[in-house]
């Protein structure tokens, strides 16, 4: 399935509640060499794990001091969730996958995703011009300078690209925080943006 990183809407409005802890609110893409991304708990999922196999994905993780939340607009979760649940029913666990299917992560700070990321949509397109799937009805996404660097954000290869590349126990163990408050502090909610 062809996707465009919805995340950037979710990112846009966060990004400027947290300019003392920027930080804490961080953009994850994920792929694999396959690029066939198995994901759980995905509304466009069709069984009842609403399992879905994406090119990649990408999601908003805002994780403070306390329990970290997901933002995913894909999810059929709870909006925002919290990072522990969302990574146990989303991902579950690489080890029951065939390694070629294993996820990879690269993790980049949500302001510097939100200032250097570029779509032409061009991945979102069959060789004949057609749309896979009808895109955004926002124009696509680029910066002055770049009109499309996707693949420099779901290339898992540590040496390119921006952020850094881990896997998913690396990921877990980054952002799940098993001995903290269970009364986190209800994260923002983004605001809705006119279209």
């Amino acid at each position: 399935m062809a996707v465009e990183p919805r995340v950037t809407g979710n990112a846009k409005p966060l990004v400027p509640l947290f300019t003392k802890a920027s930080d804490c609110v961080n953009t994850s893409c994920y792929c694999n060499s396959r690029r066939s991304v198995p994901l759980w708990r995905q509304r466009a999922g069709k069984d009842e794990d609403k399992l879905v196999v994406w090119d990649y994905h990408a999601i908003l993780i805002y994780a403070p001091d306390e329990r970290a939340v997901v933002y995913d607009l894909e999810s059929s979760l709870p909006f925002p969730t919290h990072f522990w649940k969302y990574a146990t029913e989303t991902f579950r666990s690489d080890e029951a996958l065939r390694p070629e299917y294993h996820r990879r992560f690269r993790l980049v700070p949500a302001s510097v995703y939100l200032q250097q990321f570029a779509s032409s949509r061009h991945h979102m397109k069959r060789k004949d011009g057609t749309w896979i799937k009808t895109p955004p009805d926002y124009p696509p996404i680029s910066t002055p300078t770049c009109k499309d660097n996707l693949d420099s954000f779901i290339n898992m290869e540590p040496a390119t690209g921006l952020g850094v590349v881990m896997s998913l126990k690396q990921l877990v163990n980054r952002f799940y925080r098993p001995n903290v408050n269970t009364q986190a502090p209800t994260p923002p909610q983004p605001q809705a943006t006119a279209t």
